[in-house]
This record gives structure tokens, sequence and C-alpha cells, in this order.
């Protein structure tokens, strides 16, 4: 199997629902998240797409024709509208791009599991950043440590 920057544990999950039939057999309950790894969509495998609670065989084709990807507007556009929100947001806490803070568009925050309207105001309120520092400082006026550790995840400086 290919493996990805993600590591072993993604390709153990892989694995362990290959050899029980298939993810289309799996129930969505079984699909357990990946600590802290995010599968990136320009390189992800089908195999490792349809492991994703909500990403069907269909979705995961149209993810991987669509390649490369410049950003999560981009993937949202391929994932289609075919999934709820509260389906956007398990999937896209397990595949993710990066959002840079110095040139995102609210709606790539807007993409951000847990992240509404007034929390990507508050993202782009404080540019430019110079430094992960200053964004945690910023955002910590509005929600608590555990909460920046979690969203931390889904920006980068660039």
């Amino acid at each position: 199997m290919k493996r990805t920057r993600n590591g072993h544990i993604l390709s153990a999950v892989v694995l362990l629902v290959l050899s029980c039939g298939g993810a289309d057999d799996q129930p969505e309950e079984q699909a357990a998240p990946v600590a802290d790894a995010f599968l990136d969509p320009n390189t992800a495998t089908h195999e490792e797409l349809v492991v994703i609670p909500g990403i069907d065989t269909a979705v995961a084709n149209t993810i991987v024709a669509g390649r490369p990807y410049d950003d999560m507007v981009a993937v949202d556009a391929a994932v289609g509208d075919g999934l709820t929100d509260e389906q956007k947001e398990a999937v896209y806490a397990l595949i993710w791009l990066p959002i840079d803070l110095n040139s995102a568009a609210e709606e790539d925050f807007l993409l951000i599991p847990g992240v509404g309207p007034r929390m990507a105001h508050e993202f782009e309120e404080y540019r430019p950043y110079d430094a992960i520092e200053r964004w945690r400082r910023e955002i910590a006026k509005y929600v608590d440590e555990e909460e920046i550790t979690r969203m931390e995840r889904y920006i980068t400086i660039r």
C-alpha cells in the first residue's frame, strides 16, 4: 500500500476496513477519526478516501479526478452538494488542505469544522499575521485553549 505523509496509523485503518470487505460495507459508526493527521486530498488514494464516513465511491472518484486542488473551496466543490453540512464537517475533520491565514477568504474559513461567520471574521480582522503566536493571542479572546489547538490544525501562515 502506498504510504502518505499521514503515516502508518491511517494505513492500518485502511487495511483493517479493506480486510473486512470494503468501506462501502461498513457502518459509519465503525470508522474512527485518525489522531491529528489529515489526509491530503491531492495525494490520498481512492481506498483511503472511501474509509471516511460520507465519502462513497462516487465522491472518492470525483475527488481523485479533480486533482490538483489549490484550496479547500475547490475540494468542497468536488465533494458537492450531496452531503449535509454536518457530514462535510465530519469529512473535513479527516481530509484537509491547510488554509493560509493571510490570504484566505471568509468562505475558506467557513469550511473549517465548527467555524461560523463571527469566527471567520475574527480570523480576517487581525491580518496580517507574522507568527502563529499572534493568531493564538487574538483568537484566545473568543475561545479556550482547546479550541485554539483544534482550529490551528486547519491553518497555516505562509
